[in-house]
């Protein structure tokens, strides 16, 4: 699961540098994003800008790494795709997850891939 992290002034953001987040990958992805957040403090801004499919797995996943931050941090979305914002609309979860237009910018040039 290629994912990328950078700071903003307030909050950590996660890009998915992927097209899909699906049953194929889950299960990395929740590892991955374990990983990339343990540990800190402030929300999370997850970048769905490349994202273009999600299914029910990646939904599930996006909810479980929403419990693992909480309560110490929040799990925010940022530009989601047309047919990745249908699939937070028709299930709900767009009542769920503070959702932003876009992501903020970055700190300069300290983003990291993975």
């Amino acid at each position: 699961m290629n994912l990328s992290t950078e700071a903003s002034d307030s909050a950590l953001i996660v890009r998915v540098n992927e097209e899909r987040i699906d049953a194929a990958v889950a299960i990395q992805f929740k590892d991955r994003m374990r990983e990339l957040t343990g540990g800190g403090s402030g929300p999370v801004i997850l970048d769905l800008s490349q994202v273009s499919f999600v299914d029910s797995s990646g939904l599930g996943a996006i909810v479980a790494v929403m419990k693992f931050l909480a309560p110490a941090r929040q799990l925010e979305l940022a530009a989601l795709t047309p047919n990745v914002g249908k699939v937070f609309h028709l299930t709900r979860m767009d009542s769920v997850f503070p959702i932003h237009a876009s992501a903020p910018e970055p700190l300069g040039d300290a983003g990291n891939a993975y």
